[in-house]
């Protein structure tokens, strides 16, 4: 890839629209767009300027087009005498080529744009016929065909932004809700790489205090006492820890999460999806079984994507399209990332409710007693679904919340003792939470969406803190860096020489290095850049 090379691309989605963009970036931009463009006024950097999109002809380009009330006497005509029907070519004259289209020009001058290169857009009409023969006229004067990505990796290598900023304009063009945009809107800034750079300081500067112990070395003698040493490593892994733990909360805003419902026929699934993607999506009738195949839907919840999976009721099926079609809800549960299981609080727990219950034992759960319009306040009361993921929240934030902050948040004591509060500790039994609906009325469905909310977030969420991981590659790099720093640890521990102990210090490093693009290879950038769009 030749970076002095002039690329053009439609900057725009393909189809048709109201505006259509070419973008043309190198040092040839201005002469390749000037000959296929009749301008109203000179371009002029950071301006939009109208102009008429021309076949181009051996005139001179961007020739400024006059009224001409002489045209037609056979006279050469004169510089305020030239009409629209003419042009001024060093000179001479010519027939003034015919108009393809009314466009919008834009000049950006090195360095102030976007890749640093000189930039031309050209907003024409959407049609992809323009469009097209713009990239050809472009093309036919020396541009080449910009790779996916090749703008953004041009503004990369030119030293305009980071990796993770480069990796964030994907995310940004890819967000499907307005909070997975303002997150990346914020990588975008440089929200992740801020959060680096002072770990990646405190690392540095332990490198270079003990590359400098090396120098001046004499009789064994540390230049840094063992505890000091500790103490440093210790400084820059603990916040590279809190760094890794943000990325189970990052990968969901970035990728979001699927929500199957499950339960027997009949106890209101359907409706309770209906409500939930707030339309008539899934069909609804009082015969039960109505829903054979799987029915799904993508809606955002506190700004996450959340794939909503209707399923088929379960229960023994009577032939065999409800066989395949209780198969796939049984593959849907699998699958799914939080399972809402439905029952009918109107009518007492039966046998395959039990067993439904008994499946999904650990799993991360919502019991939602549906139906609750049919009965009084008491209802039917179900036996506690011990929730896994939950107790995991519960487990590390016992470590850093305390007892009391977690139990005000939902969790609930699945035992009692003598002082009447059961035990909240790592082997206690965190029932899943039971929200009471009714998908006819609506009643309990905010709270509902409160309560997935409060799984996506998790109780002690990484969310309120900027700059959090949502890419397995950073997560993968920083649990390359942190696995080196307990390397350099156990060296300290060791009493390693020093020469040695750089070897796992500079191994903490380079990861980090790579994460911003510090420090990276080809083939890493060729990976990353190819998920782009093209004018992009």
């Amino acid at each position: 890839m030749n970076l002095d090379d002039t690329i053009v691309a439609i900057a725009t989605p393909p189809g048709r629209g109201g505006i259509g963009v070419v973008r043309l970036a190198g040092p040839e931009a201005q002469s390749i767009a000037m000959p296929m463009l009749r301008l109203k006024h000179d371009l002029e950097p950071g301006r939009a300027v109208f102009a008429e999109l021309v076949e181009p002809d051996s005139c001179s380009a961007g020739a400024l087009v006059r009224e001409n009330p002489g045209a037609g006497t056979g006279a050469a005509p004169t510089p305020d005498q030239v009409g629209a029907d003419t042009l001024v070519c060093s000179g001479q004259t010519s027939v003034k080529n015919p108009r393809i289209d009314e466009v919008v020009v834009s000049f950006f001058q090195k360095p102030h744009s976007y890749t640093t290169d000189d930039i031309v857009e050209i907003s024409a009409h959407g049609s992809p016929v323009v469009l097209r023969h713009i990239i050809e006229l472009a093309l036919s004067r020396g541009a080449r065909l910009a790779e996916p990505g090749e703008f953004t990796m041009r503004a990369f290598l030119n030293g305009r932004i980071d990796l993770t900023q480069a990796e964030a304009v994907r995310d940004l063009i890819e967000s499907q809700t307005l909070y997975q945009a303002k997150i990346a809107a914020q990588q975008l800034e440089g929200a992740l790489s801020r959060r680096l750079q002072p770990i990646k300081q405190k690392l540095v500067e332990l490198i270079a205090l003990l590359e400098a112990g090396i120098d001046f070395a004499e009789d064994d003698i540390s230049v840094l006492p063992v505890a000091t040493i500790l103490e440093r490593i210790a400084a820059v892994r603990i916040p590279l820890e809190q760094l890794a733990g943000s990325f189970a909360y990052g990968k969901i805003v970035h990728e979001g999460l699927t929500l199957a419902i499950v339960g027997l026929p009949n106890v209101g699934k359907s409706s309770l999806f209906n409500r939930l993607v707030e339309r008539e999506r899934a069909i609804v009738t009082a015969t039960p079984g109505t829903t054979r195949d799987l029915v799904s839907e993508t809606v955002a919840i506190g700004g996450i994507p959340v794939k909503l999976v209707d399923t088929a009721g379960i229960r023994r099926a009577l032939d065999e399209a409800e066989s395949i079609g209780i198969r796939k809800s049984m593959e849907a549960l699998a699958d799914a990332d939080i399972v809402l299981v439905v029952l009918d609080c109107s009518q007492p727990l039966a046998a395959e409710d039990e067993e439904l219950l008994e499946q999904v034992q650990g799993r991360a759960v919502i019991m939602v007693e549906n139906k609750c319009d049919l009965v009084g306040a008491s209802g039917h009361s179900w036996p506690p679904v011990v929730n896994t993921d939950l107790q995991e929240q519960v487990n590390s934030g016992l470590k850093r919340h305390g007892d009391s902050d977690l139990e005000g948040h939902g969790f609930r004591r699945a035992s009692s003792s003598s002082s009447g509060r059961g035990p909240l500790a790592p082997e206690a039994h965190v029932e899943a939470p039971r929200i009471r609906t009714s998908a006819l009325t609506g009643e309990g469905i905010p709270q509902l969406r409160a309560e997935i909310l409060r799984h996506i977030g998790g109780e002690v969420g990484t969310h309120a803190e900027s700059g959090f991981l949502t890419s397995v590659r950073h997560q993968s790099l920083v649990r390359d860096s942190l696995a080196a720093l307990e390397a350099s640890k156990a060296a300290v521990h060791n009493k390693v020489p020093h020469e040695m102990l750089l070897l796992d210090l500079y191994n903490a490093l380079r990861p980090l290095d790579e994460i911003t693009g510090t420090t990276t290879t080809d083939d890493i950038l060729n990976l990353i850049f190819s998920t782009f769009c093209i004018g992009k």
